[in-house]
């Protein structure tokens, strides 16, 4: 397989990450499995034919080893490592879980984009991806902490295309809206599995990874010279964060 070819999806341990990485390897990438959680990537890199490299993307020198493992040359990052924590109000939120949620979904996106773009580069056609969420395109009550950090990271691939025009990269923001995965509203709500239920209670086919996953693969797909700037994707049961559809159970 041509070096180019390489693929690196971050926060791929669970959700929509594990989920990309699977159909960038059907697609024909090699694919690095990027994540904290050894045994997960490690089980889906030997699923995938793909590389598992443990990475905290706030950690720059796991980082930089990342960047050392991807070698000379890449064709497509993922910037999907990210993570709500809390929903209280501004009155009574928790800087510390703020600073988490600014951690890994803004300066994360930040030290894995800064490590990479030479690889990216050097592949002569390549694609940054980062996974958003329609968080950084509107307020809801409760979510000032995750929505602040969500329209960081989406500025950060706005001013990311301004500064790289004229270069053979790409840059791409993916806003999904309510994705039904294993892990993100658990893990938003401390473990708390009937408040993360909740979310999705009486909601009729929300999006899965899988959805996601096949958007991504979708933009990585197009010829070199079509750049998607930004792809929206809700379920058709939500009109808007505040407008969702559900059926009484």
């Amino acid at each position: 397989m041509e070096p180019s070819r390489v693929a690196v999806v971050t926060g791929a341990s669970s959700g929509i990450g594990a989920a990309t990485a699977r159909v960038l390897a059907r697609d024909g990438y090699r694919v690095v499995c990027a994540a904290r959680r050894q045994e997960r990537i490690a089980a889906l890199a030997d699923e995938i034919g793909g590389i598992a490299i443990t990475c905290d993307v706030t950690d720059p020198a796991a980082v930089a080893r990342l960047a050392e493992a991807v070698g000379p040359r890449l064709a497509v990052l993922v910037n999907n490592a990210g993570g709500a924590f809390g929903l209280e109000p501004i009155e009574k939120a928790d800087p510390e879980q703020w600073r988490q949620m600014y951690d890994v979904n803004v300066l994360g996106v930040l030290q894995v984009t800064q490590a990479l773009l030479p690889a990216l580069r050097a592949s002569g056609d390549g694609l940054v991806v980062t996974v958003t969420s329609t968080a950084g395109r509107i307020a809801y009550e409760g979510g000032a902490g995750y929505t602040a950090a969500k329209h960081a990271s989406r500025v950060v691939s706005e001013t990311l295309r301004l500064e790289l025009c004229g270069e053979p990269i790409r840059v791409t923001d993916i806003a999904p809206g309510m994705v039904h995965t294993e892990e993100f509203s658990t893990v938003r709500f401390g473990g708390d599995q009937a408040r993360a239920d909740a979310v999705y209670a009486g909601v009729p086919d929300p999006l899965v990874a899988e959805d996601v996953a096949e958007a991504i693969a979708f933009v990585a797909s197009r010829p070199a010279h079509v750049n998607i700037d930004e792809l929206v994707i809700k379920p058709r049961a939500q009109a808007s964060q505040h407008k969702i559809h559900r059926v009484q159970e």
